[in-house]
């Protein structure tokens, strides 16, 4: 796909699945917005993308402090004029038994991976309307539909992320803008080479997946010419998830 002129932000784009998003859309010739928390991290994947010859800026920005999100939101209207496309890529996660996760922990997980993914999702649909629309990615998982022990409140905010998405492609059709969600498996971010025979073949497609994996999807689902893919949650998971083990 052909981005040239594209305006994109990639949030928690410093690394894993953000990072190879980012330079998939620099890739493609898009402007890319990298807007994460980690100053460290987003500083090196704006300069990787600008020493491979695409065009980056990164700005420092904690999604679940709607005060940065909307002042990332004001300086890009001033700059760009538009967004065309939205990733809401960050998230956090942590496991802890539900007989002793604190209120404060649950809610800091809620506050990045859904309060955070909505008010950024409603702070960049204010400017696409009045641009002629876009269209917005978030990255929910696949544990939003299978879980293991101890992983409530990950799991209710990716499942959250999942009704969320179908709720803001009606509430923002009218505007032109097109919401879909993907929900990765198991994306392996560290080192790929040392993983097992075993792991790989838990998956239907006979191997764990890649960043750029997801990074390709998302270039798809945010095509203009798949506009009539709306409010979906596209599982990318090798088939992790459809394939039946015993023990």
């Amino acid at each position: 796909m052909d981005t040239q002129k594209k305006v994109v932000i990639v949030t928690g784009a410093g690394s894993g699945i953000g990072r190879a998003v980012a330079m998939a859309y620099a890739d493609t010739g898009a402007m890319v917005i990298i807007a994460e928390k980690d100053t460290v991290k987003g500083a090196l994947t704006e300069t990787e993308i600008i020493e491979s010859g695409g065009q980056a800026v990164f700005y420092h920005v904690d999604v679940s402090d709607l005060t940065q999100t909307e002042a990332m939101m004001i300086i890009i209207k001033e700059t760009y004029k538009k967004i065309d496309i939205l990733i809401n890529n960050a998230g956090v996660s942590f496991w802890k038994s539900p007989y002793e996760i604190t209120p404060q922990e649950w809610d800091a997980v809620m506050d990045v991976n859904l309060r955070g993914l909505f008010f950024t999702a409603r702070e960049a649909a204010k400017l696409m309307r009045e641009t002629g629309g876009g269209s917005v990615v978030n990255i929910a998982s696949t544990r939003a539909l299978m879980s293991e022990p101890d992983s409530e409140a990950y799991a209710a905010s990716k499942g959250g992320i999942a009704a969320l998405t179908h709720a803001l492609a009606a509430s923002f059709s009218e505007d032109g803008i097109q919401v879909n969600c993907i929900s990765p498996g198991w994306i392996e971010t560290g080192d790929y080479q040392n993983l097992s025979e075993d792991a790989h073949n838990q998956h239907i497609a006979k191997r764990v997946g890649r960043p750029d994996d997801i990074a390709r999807a998302c270039l798809f689902l945010t095509n203009p010419e798949n506009d009539f893919i709306s409010g979906t949650n596209l599982v990318i998971d090798g088939g992790m998830t459809k394939k039946m083990i015993y023990y």
